[in-house]
């Protein structure tokens, strides 16, 4: 009779010695996983340890953010030239230079890594006037860039997504000779108009003035004068839809407009009625028919 298989021995030697404590009627050791559950085969101490870690982590970014935060009342390293009550510029920032010659409304909110620029580069004299100016409520998206080596103005209540890009100057390529990065940049001032909301990706560049209330649409590059109420898409951006003041948005919108919240219902209410069970059905009108 031939030998019985060594390895295939072991295995079965494997086999019975990892079987749970529970098929054995042994007591499990104390630290030891339970068969079944998230976490098996890894040590108790290490899931704790890697727990309060990654507290611990949180916690002290969580405290970097909030002092590393540029307020009115902490305006760190940066001499603005006004920076509006309410107002934060989220840490860590940008770059930001020509402080001086930048105004910061009331109540906007400057998202991670936004870089607000005033002048080519840092240390110039720039003249009396503010060079780049943020509305009030004025809102920039994580990673969005305002460059203004002459004037930039959004107006109040502007709204940008994350990574757009608004510029005063660009490159130049007149001589076909010498590279394009080391000709003179053209400048234009740009104008965006109150209300206005401009999506991920964008970039509006020198010259560009936008009126009020106008959207555009997210990777969209605009240049020109776009009117009030218009949407723009595209590279390089075209309107794709007014209001016109008789025939409302042309083309007609595809989308029912959002019923309004009514005046004096507050976040928590509207969270409250979320949660209510569905009301039995009503009578009709005037009453039940029954004779």
């Amino acid at each position: 009779m031939a030998a019985a298989n060594p390895r295939a021995r072991g295995g079965r030697r494997r086999a019975r010695q990892q079987r749970p404590p529970e098929a054995t009627g042994e007591e499990p050791h104390r630290g030891a996983a339970l068969p079944g559950r998230y976490g098996d085969g890894v040590p108790s101490l290490r899931n704790t340890f890697s727990s309060l870690s990654s507290r611990a982590v949180h916690g002290l970014w969580r405290r970097a953010r909030q002092a590393g935060a540029v307020t009115a009342r902490r305006p760190g390293p940066y001499a603005f030239r006004r920076i509006g009550t309410g107002t934060r510029l989220a840490f860590p920032q940008g770059t930001l230079f020509g402080t001086p010659w930048i105004e910061l409304g009331d109540h906007c909110i400057v998202g991670q890594d936004v870089t607000l620029t005033a002048g080519m580069m840092p240390d110039l004299e720039l003249g009396p006037e503010t060079v780049l100016r943020l509305g009030n409520g004025v809102v920039l998206g994580r990673g969005s860039h305002v460059i203004a080596d002459t004037r930039v103005s959004l107006g109040d209540d502007v709204f940008c997504g994350p990574y757009v890009y608004i510029t005063s100057t660009n490159h130049s390529y007149d001589d076909p000779e010498l590279p394009v990065g080391k000709q003179w940049p053209r400048t234009a001032p740009v104008e965006i108009g109150a209300g206005s909301w401009i999506g991920a990706g964008a970039v509006v560049l020198p010259g560009a003035t936008l009126g009020r209330n106008v959207v555009v649409a997210a990777g969209a590059v605009v240049r020109g004068e776009i009117p009030d109420h218009a949407v723009v898409a595209g590279a390089p951006a075209r309107v794709v839809r007014r209001l016109d003041p008789e025939q409302g948005w042309q083309p007609p919108l595809r989308t029912p407009p959002p019923v309004p919240v009514p005046e004096g219902v507050s976040p928590q209410e509207l969270v409250a009625l979320a949660d209510l069970p569905a009301a039995p059905d009503a009578e009709p009108p005037g009453g039940s028919c029954g004779g």
